[in-house]
C-alpha cells in the first residue's frame, strides 16, 4: 500500500514522523543518538541535491535556448524574463522590510539577552561595519564583473557561483544557436540525452527524498528544543516571515497571472500545487524545476520552448521568497542587538537583498550563504545568524513554494506576450 503513495504523501509521512521522532528524542533524552545517526541522513539528501544542482540547471539552459533558433527572439524574451524577475524580486523585498518595521519581532527578545548578546558580539559589528565600507569602496559594475567566471570548472565546483554557471550555459547556448545547424546537431543530440539522464538521477534522488525529510525534520526539532528564551522571539520571526511569503504567494502571483496572463486564479493554484508541493518538502528550486516544466507546459499551456528558458533562469535568478526572508531576518537580527537601522541602512538592504538572490543556489538554506552579504552591507554580525538557523528549514520550505511560483508566473506572462500560451483560462 505504501508504494503505492505518491511521493508527495510519502514526504509528508516522513515529516510527521520526523517530528514525532524529534519530540520523543526530547522527552526520552536521545538528542545524542538523533544527531549522530539519524541526522546524517538528512545530510546525504541534501548533498544529493547539491550534487545535481550545477549539471541540472547548465544542460536544462543548454537545452531551452538552443532550441530557439530565431537570436532575436531569443534575445527579446531574455530582456522580459529578466526584468519582471527584477521587479518582483524588488517588490517582495519591499514586502519582507514591510512586514518586519510593522510587526517587529525583535523586539519582543529579552532586554537582558539584548545585552549579552551586545556584549558577546560588540566588537564583531566594527569588523562588519568596516568590511562593509570595503564592499561600499567596489565598483558599481562589480556585481557584473563577479558574474563572469575565470574558470567554468572552478565556479561548477562551487554551488554558490550559480550566476556565473549560467552566464556561460548562456554564452554557450547563443554559440549554439549561431553555428549552422549541420554542425552542432551532434552536440544537441548530447544535451538531449545528457538531459534524460540528469532528469532520471533526479528521480532516484527523489526517491530518497522520505528518509531524507524524516531525518531533517527530526534533527529540527531536536535543535530547536534548546533555549526557550529565545522561543517568543523566534516564533514572532517566524510568523513574520510567513505572512510575508502568503502576501507574494496568495497576493501578489495569482494577481499577476489574471492581468498579464489571463489565466484565473482557482486554475493557477490547481495546476501549480504539484510542484509547490515538492518543493515545499525539499527546499530545492533545482529539484523541483523537472516538476515545474511539467506542470507549466501540460497544465497552464506555456510552450516547451519558452518553458526550457524561463524556469532554469529563474531557479538561478528569481529568488523572492529568499529576497523577502533576507530582509525580515536582517532587520530582526538587527532588533534582537538592539540596532537601530536608518533608512538609508534599510533600503541598502533592498538592494543588497535583490542582487544577493539573484545569486542565491536553488538549493537547500542556499540563501543562509547570501544573507551573509546583506548582514554585511549594513554592518551587523553575521553571529546573530545563529538565531534564526535553528528554524529556517521550515521557512526555506515555505520560500522554495514561493521562488517556483514566481518562476511559473513569469513564465506564463513571457509565453502570452510571445504568443505561445496555450488556452488554460
Amino acid at each position: 500500500m505504501l508504494k503505492k503513495l505518491p511521493l508527495w504523501a510519502k514526504i509528508f509521512i516522513g515529516m510527521g514522523l520526523g517530528i514525532l521522532w524529534g519530540l520523543v528524542s526530547v522527552w526520552t533524552g536521545w538528542e545524542t543518538f538523533t544527531t549522530d545517526w539519524v541526522k546524517p541522513w538528512g545530510t546525504i539528501f541534501l548533498k544529493l541535491l547539491k550534487l545535481i544542482a550545477v549539471p541540472l540547471i547548465f544542460v536544462s539552459l543548454v537545452k531551452g535556448i538552443s532550441s530557439l533558433t530565431d537570436i532575436t527572439k531569443l534575445s527579446r524574451i531574455g530582456y522580459k524574463t529578466i526584468v519582471i524577475y527584477i521587479v518582483t524580486t524588488v517588490f517582495a523585498t519591499t514586502v519582507g522590510l514591510a512586514m518586519v518595521n510593522i510587526f517587529k519581532p525583535g523586539d519582543v527578545f529579552p532586554d537582558e539577552k539584548q545585552e549579552q548578546y551586545r556584549e558577546q558580539f560588540g566588537s564583531q559589528v566594527e569588523v562588519r561595519q568596516e568590511s562593509a565600507r570595503e564592499f561600499e569602496k567596489q565598483s558599481p559594475l562589480f556585481f557584473f564583473e563577479d558574474m563572469i567566471p575565470e574558470n567554468f570548472f572552478g565556479a561548477a565546483g562551487d554551488n554558490s557561483k550559480m550566476l556565473q554557471i549560467i552566464f556561460f550555459a548562456i554564452l554557450f547556448s547563443i554559440a549554439l544557436v549561431l553555428v549552422p545547424g549541420e554542425k552542432t546537431q551532434v552536440v544537441k543530440d548530447f544535451f538531449d540525452g545528457l538531459n534524460d539522464v540528469i532528469l532520471k538521477i533526479v528521480d532516484l534522488i527523489m526517491r530518497f527524498a522520505p528518509i531524507g525529510v524524516f531525518a531533517l525534520m527530526a534533527s529540527l526539532v531536536v535543535d530547536f528544543s534548546g533555549d526557550a528564551d529565545i522561543f517568543t522571539a523566534l516564533g514572532m520571526y517566524m510568523l513574520t516571515v510567513i505572512i510575508g511569503l502568503f502576501l507574494l504567494i496568495l497576493g501578489l502571483y495569482p494577481l499577476m497571472m489574471r492581468i498579464f496572463a489571463g489565466i484565473r486564479v482557482p486554475a493557477f493554484m490547481k495546476a501549480i500545487l504539484p510542484a509547490q508541493l515538492v518543493a515545499f518538502t525539499t527546499s530545492s528550486s533545482a529539484a523541483t524545476l523537472p516538476v515545474t516544466m511539467k506542470q507549466v507546459t501540460n497544465e497552464l499551456g506555456v510552450s516547451k520552448s519558452i518553458a526550457n528558458f524561463v524556469l532554469p533562469v529563474g531557479v538561478t535568478i528569481n529568488m523572492d521568497g529568499t529576497s523577502c526572508y533576507q530582509a525580515i531576518a536582517a532587520v530582526f537580527i538587527a532588533q534582537v542587538f538592539g540596532i537601530d537601522l536608518t533608512l538609508i541602512q534599510q533600503l541598502t538592504i533592498v538592494l543588497t537583498a535583490t542582487l544577493a538572490s539573484i545569486g542565491s543556489p536553488g538549493i537547500p538554506s542556499g540563501s543562509i550563504v547570501m544573507l551573509i552579504i546583506v548582514l554585511n552591507s549594513v554592518g551587523l554580525p553575521v553571529e546573530g545568524l545563529a538565531l534564526i538557523l535553528g528554524v529556517d528549514r521550515p521557512l526555506d520550505m515555505l520560500r522554495t513554494v514561493v521562488n517556483i511560483t514566481g518562476d511559473s508566473t513569469v513564465s506564463s506572462i513571457v509565453a502570452r506576450s510571445e504568443g505561445e500560451l496555450g488556452n488554460n483560462s
